[in-house]
């Protein structure tokens, strides 16, 4: 039996949420999950999107599914995202980015995963006003957040039987900080003869994926160029409803998708919640089950290769539910 936190989220969080642990619960695997809540509909009850309590869980469970959160723009809370992996040293992001036959995309076969630094850079958010009208933040890299990201990235390859390693980053300009992180980079891969390395600039990194996204396997990177870089990969797929995401620390991992909580569509039963069910797979893996992982993949792909039961964004008519319906179908 694995005692798994559960936290629905905001906006269409709870609806993808629940699709999601339907088809997760489907597969056979024996989860018993300790619900809890986080994000815009707890703050006048807690009086902070994440209460300790959610923390407290997720540090006991050490495994997280969890919902899309409303992050306030420009005011208020800074993002429970980013609270939860500071908190809990979730230190790197794991984030595929997958070609399924039957998903409207620019490319059929794309299969590379974005490794980001979870923890440091612009995103440590060490920044604050300089008089009324300039504003200063601080870009973060360390030797010691640098090496583990590589390394994470370097170990992810072998385990998954990757074949190249790529490191991103701005050092022709930033000499200093992505100076730090392309030498550290290098240095890491040096210890992994067996994986090809290069490094890219992260402009032409762009360019590169979006002309020919197929020469590329795992992308490491700082923070931002993550976040940025991710959301790129994921339109080569067919957009964010098919991202995943895990965010992985020592021995403790939360699993949520990329996309937001889109709070004009809660409520509707219409948004698609493959990237919350891909995230579900890889948390899967995450807990050694492989076997149901597996499964649950083919029984997606199936129903994506089909499209009889897909979602408006994906060209059908599918509610939310329904498409957890096909994919059990295809399970059992």
């Amino acid at each position: 039996m694995h005692t798994i936190t559960l936290i629905p989220g905001d906006g269409i969080g709870p609806e993808v949420i629940e699709a999601t642990r339907r088809v997760l619960e489907a597969t056979g695997v024996s989860i018993a999950w300790d619900v809890r809540h986080a994000g815009e509909a707890v703050m006048a009850q807690e009086g902070t999107p994440l209460p300790q309590a959610v923390l407290d869980a997720i540090k006991k469970n050490r495994v997280a599914l969890k919902g899309p959160i409303t992050t306030p723009v420009g005011h208020g809370f800074r993002s429970v995202n980013v609270a939860l992996r500071k908190e809990l040293d979730l230190y790197a992001n794991l984030r595929p980015c997958k070609s399924y036959p039957g998903v409207p995309a620019r490319y059929t076969d794309v299969d590379l995963v974005v490794v980001r630094e979870n923890t440091e850079d612009l995103y440590a958010g060490v920044e604050h006003m300089v008089g009324e009208d300039a504003a200063e933040s601080i870009k973060i890299i360390t030797r010691r957040g640098s090496e583990r990201i590589v390394r994470f990235a370097f170990e992810f390859a072998l385990r998954e039987g990757r074949r190249k390693v790529t490191a991103v980053h701005k050092a022709n300009i930033m000499k200093c900080t992505d100076g730090l992180f392309l030498s550290v980079a290098r240095h890491v891969a040096a210890q992994y003869p067996s994986i090809e390395f290069e490094d890219m600039i992260v402009d032409a990194m762009c360019m590169k994926l979006v002309q020919s996204p197929h020469q590329y396997d795992v992308l490491v990177m700082p923070n931002l160029y993550g976040d940025i870089i991710s959301d790129l990969c994921s339109g080569l797929v067919g957009g964010l409803g098919m991202a995943p995401g895990a965010n992985i620390g020592e021995g403790i991992a939360v699993f949520e998708p990329v996309h937001g909580s889109a709070p004009r569509r809660a409520g509707q039963n219409m948004a698609n919640p493959t990237a919350t069910m891909l995230s579900g797979i890889l948390m899967l893996k995450y807990i050694g089950e492989t076997e149901a992982a597996l499964r649950m993949e083919q029984a997606i792909a199936a129903v994506l290769r089909d499209g009889k039961a897909v979602t408006y964004d994906l060209g059908g008519t599918a509610t939310t539910s329904g498409f957890a319906d096909a994919v059990i179908e295809r399970l059992t």
